[in-house]
């Protein structure tokens, strides 16, 4: 009897680790994709100041500029899923750097103290971004490989957890960039 206790009481506190090392791993995906997006509203915060800097010297990128400026306030919406901020993170991402290339041909932009400035602050968080995406996905592996081995599947079939997909570029940002390509538009 005393044993069956004793046994009873080891899975019982094994029951409770398993159970709380999930919630754990649950919560910290959770706090990873916060930091993501973070650093997108600082990055989407960001940009009317670029938007502004650029267009006293741009007249005639209006489209690009348009496109960027609608790109931000759908991000700024609070009721988007996580699926399409990331979405839109990708299209913003696409239309900034076609402006970043555009820059190229405005000589007095490129000496402006405000666009240098912002240039770098851009940078700067376009890095914090993947750094931030990094730990999410590291945490995104954590999670899924205690929900997916053993005897962490069995909590995690009783509490319905299901595998998060890590984030992965599209086909278009694994091309290779060519330098001739940026500078001859």
């Amino acid at each position: 009897m005393i044993i069956a206790a004793i046994i009873i009481a080891v899975l019982l506190i094994f029951g409770i680790g398993i159970y709380n090392s999930l919630i754990g791993k649950k919560n910290q995906v959770a706090n990873a994709f916060s930091a993501i997006d973070a650093m997108l509203k600082k990055r989407f915060d960001l940009l009317p100041n670029l938007i502004e800097t650029v267009k006293q010297y741009m007249q005639y990128e209006g489209d690009l500029l348009t496109k960027v400026v609608e790109l931000r306030a759908k991000a700024a919406s609070p009721n988007l899923s996580n699926e399409e901020r990331l979405d839109l993170d990708k299209q913003l991402g696409s239309s900034v750097k076609g402006l970043m290339v555009n820059v190229e041909n405005y000589p007095d932009l490129k000496a402006s103290q405000n666009f240098l400035n912002l240039q770098s602050t851009w940078t700067e968080s376009e890095e914090q971004i993947a750094a931030a995406r990094r730990a999410y996905n590291s945490s995104v592996t954590d999670y899924n490989n205690a929900i997916m081995m053993f005897p962490g599947s069995i909590f995690a079939g009783m509490m319905n957890y299901q595998p998060i997909a890590v984030l992965a570029n599209t086909e278009e940002e694994r091309k290779n960039i060519s330098a001739k390509d940026l500078f001859n538009n």
